[in-house]
């Protein structure tokens, strides 16, 4: 028996120092893990729960707050907690590659944000929505149909008719207000009227002015469209506390809402009517954008969109290009009309490579290399919004030295990148010729670098690189041909002063303008 008892214990010491040393091994491996783990970005330590929602609420606009903190971190990447959520901007183009290119598919997703949910009518569309087999339908669709070359060549016609009719609108323009032309109004509708052609087939929702501009149905659209793209991912607070959405505590929902309605009521009248009449067999033949959406069959031959699919979409297109383009050309003119001999060289380049017998076309392009140089800057200067859309993050990661929780949201700042001191040499200064290698190179306007962010690349890059580039160039390149341009009368140059609230021109360019 007491054999017995002592071989028991003997077991049991045995067993127990087994447990003991592997408890150790797992603890060591364990410790040692942790250890190797890099930590957050640099960022505000923030309250319990909350985070910095306090300081977001409290410093409008919330980008110049972010970006100020970067500063005074001396960091090219932060981390702030709003709420639940991991913010993390980015300045720096070696990391924004790592996020955007070696990490493209972790970082691919979009936020269940309220203004995304809103704008796309609960994620129905290709740019905001997170990854999905809806995302991937529509982006597919984006690519292989509306934004593809063939059809970049088969609506080239209604490009041309509505840079054809911005040249008689602005020399109508020349001949009243002693030949003072609101460029920022002028640009906006220009690509208002480009994109109304291209979806709907029609410049105006109404019959327009006798001048040619617009009426009061194309500035209500224009200006929801742009009341939509200044709130949409503008730091709502239900963003960061869903919770919180029904009290709409800064009002973003009501007024993306009105936005919203105020743009669905041109819009949803006219698809309703176009679906109409191809059902009744009125309409045979496609010749816009909305007739390609309509027609679209999946494998059964049935309608592959539903109506609030193709509305959802609609809407999309329109906001994603109307803001770029045509901020880049007001930023451009002003920009141009305080150095003249920038203004100068781009007009003997048209003469060179266009002449003066005719109007510069979207076949010229290719050549208008210091003409795309001039675009190229001003997206690299003066970008519209401060930051790309959100990149979500669908696992932990480290990039860099740092680590990336999942569910984090990447923000890519556009006026970081671009005037970051680093990388560009005195950033400030608006110098198309930085653009151009030498003379055999080629300007594009995007930048697969991540200097500067135009166009987003990578899988949930801008299909859409083509259109925009061509919407914004021949507009600039029709300005400078057709039209010359100097300060007001009083001799003084264009205050290039930014907004506070966001990064336009603190006022609209006023310019004079002779043909």
């Amino acid at each position: 028996m007491e054999n017995k008892r002592n071989l028991c214990i003997q077991i049991i010491s045995f067993l127990l120092a087994q447990l003991i040393g592997f408890a150790t091994i797992i603890l060591h491996k364990f410790l040692k893990t942790k250890k190797k783990t890099p930590p957050l970005p640099p960022g505000p330590t923030g309250y319990p729960v909350i985070g910095s929602l306090p300081e977001m609420i409290k410093n409008k606009p919330t980008f110049r707050w972010i970006h100020k903190l970067m500063q005074e971190l001396n960091t090219e990447i932060a981390c702030i907690r709003l709420g639940k959520i991991y913010i993390i901007p980015v300045t720096s183009p070696e990391l924004a590659r790592e996020f955007l290119h070696k990490q493209d598919e972790v970082f691919a997703s979009r936020p269940d944000y309220m203004s995304g949910k809103l704008t796309s009518n609960n994620f129905l569309t290709a740019a905001l929505s997170p990854v999905c087999d809806q995302w991937k339908k529509m982006r597919r669709i984006l690519a292989s149909k509306l934004l593809s070359p063939a059809m970049h060549k088969f609506l080239h016609h209604k490009r041309r008719e509505e840079a054809d009719h911005l040249v008689e609108y602005f020399y109508k323009c020349c001949q009243t207000n002693h030949g003072l032309v609101n460029i920022r109004f002028a640009a906006r509708y220009y690509c208002g009227n480009v994109i109304r052609k291209l979806v709907f087939g029609k410049r105006f929702f109404g019959t327009g002015m006798e001048d040619g501009g617009p009426g009061i149905e194309e500035k209500e659209h224009i200006d929801g469209i742009f009341t939509i793209l200044s709130h949409l991912y503008g730091f709502a607070i239900a963003d960061f506390v869903p919770c919180l959405e029904v009290f709409d505590f800064d009002g973003y929902k009501k007024i993306l809402s009105d936005a919203i309605n105020s743009v669905k009521k041109y819009h949803d009248p006219e698809i309703n009517k176009r679906v109409e009449m191809w059902q009744q067999g009125i309409r045979k033949t496609e010749e816009d954008i909305l007739d390609v959406l309509i027609n679209l069959k999946d494998t059964r031959n049935n309608p592959l969109l539903s109506i609030e699919e193709i509305k959802a979409q609609i809407t999309e297109i329109m906001i994603a290009a109307v803001d770029n383009p045509s901020n880049a050309i007001e930023w451009a003119m002003a920009e141009m009309i305080n150095q003249p001999h920038i203004l100068d060289k781009a007009c003997k380049e048209l003469d060179r490579v266009v002449g003066k017998d005719r109007l510069v076309e979207e076949s010229d392009l290719p050549k208008l290399n210091y003409v795309k140089a001039c675009v190229k800057e001003s997206f690299r200067l003066h970008p519209f919004a401060p930051f790309n859309v959100p990149h979500v993050s669908t696992k932990d990661t480290i990039v860099g030295e740092y680590f990336i929780p999942k569910g984090s949201h990447v923000l890519l700042s556009r006026p970081g990148l671009g005037r970051n001191p680093r990388v560009w040499k005195d950033p400030l200064r608006y110098k198309p010729e930085r653009h151009i290698i030498d003379e055999a190179s080629k300007v594009v306007l995007v930048d697969h670098e991540l200097r500067m962010l135009s166009f987003s690349t990578g899988r949930r890059g801008c299909v859409g690189v083509v259109l925009g580039s061509t919407i914004t160039t021949i507009l600039l390149a029709r300005l400078i041909q057709g039209f010359k341009w100097t300060a007001p009368l009083d001799g003084s140059n264009i205050d290039l002063v930014e907004s506070e609230g966001d990064l336009l021109m603190a006022k609209p360019l006023i310019a004079h303008s002779m043909p």
